[in-house]
């Protein structure tokens, strides 16, 4: 199940590459998208019915993690085609506008508490009720969509977990644009830093923060953080997946940039220390 759910993952990031680099958010561009992301989860259900699990541990981790990995993507991109659709014109009422979104994800968190901390605190000892098709507790705070969800390929909390990564994108977004909005109507802009070192580097940088668990206690999707950082030092870092492979498979000095950085750092502490 492994192997097969990271080789449909990749040719899903692989596919809609080329869409995600544009700037713009045009609802052709996100109906394509939607529609790769419905064929690839096709494909892995496809796999789940036919295949099954090797034991409970197994299932618990595809339903947990795997699937609304993917299911978050189909959810992020579904809210984003909405909200481009009804946004309004003008300055002041696309700023309400986009307030008033955030605002919705605020009261999903709200109204779902528990399972948040459930869930980004690493928690796993009602995984068996969460996520485990065909068991469910009726008091854990059930959506009227398991209900109505193929029993088969889904289990009580799995969408749940999709709901809150694809909110985490759904804010990033939005503030982004809130951002966009807010400059774009003011006379003078503040300065921008603009990454001038190279993306090789940048992205080295990237994936050691989210391999040190730094940032959210370690809950921060990396395309997140990629995004980000490419927002803050004013970078498109294009296929960053595809660059940390190509990082791996370096025969020597694998962080080279990491090393450097500690190298200069040291090199600075010494010197004041002479001063």
């Amino acid at each position: 199940m492994e192997n097969f759910y990271n080789e449909t993952l990749y040719k899903l990031e692989a596919e809609t590459k080329e869409l995600e680099i544009e700037a713009d958010y045009s609802i052709e561009r996100i109906e394509a998208v939607i529609e790769i992301i419905l064929k690839r989860l096709s494909e892995i259900k496809e796999h789940v019915l036919k295949k099954g699990f090797k034991n409970i541990s197994e299932e618990i981790h595809f339903f947990k993690y795997q699937k609304p990995s993917i299911v978050s993507k189909l959810i992020y991109y579904n809210a984003i085609y909405k909200i481009e659709a009804k946004k309004p014109y003008g300055a002041k009422p696309i700023k309400k506008y986009l307030n008033d979104e955030l605002r919705k994800l605020k009261k999903y968190f709200d109204n779902n508490l528990e399972f948040y901390k459930y869930y980004r605190t690493n928690n796993s000892f009602i995984d068996e009720k969460l996520f485990v098709r065909s068991k469910y507790d009726i008091k854990l705070s059930l959506d009227t969509f398991y209900f109505e969800a193929d029993h088969s390929f889904s289990t009580s909390h799995d969408y749940k977990v999709a709901k809150i990564m694809a909110n985490d994108l759904i804010q990033v977004y939005l503030e982004d644009q809130l951002h966009n909005t807010v400059y774009r109507n003011k006379s003078t802009e503040q300065p921008k830093l603009n990454w001038t070192g190279s993306k090789t580097a940048l992205i080295e940088l990237i994936y050691a923060l989210h391999s040190q668990g730094v940032l959210d206690n370690g809950n921060a999707d990396i395309k997140i953080i990629a995004k980000t950082i490419e927002r803050a030092f004013n970078v498109d870092l294009g296929d960053f997946y595809h660059t940390f492979m190509e990082i791996k498979s370096r025969k020597i000095n694998r962080t080279k940039f990491l090393d450097s950085l500690r190298e200069r750092l040291l090199k600075k502490m010494d010197e004041e220390d002479e001063i």
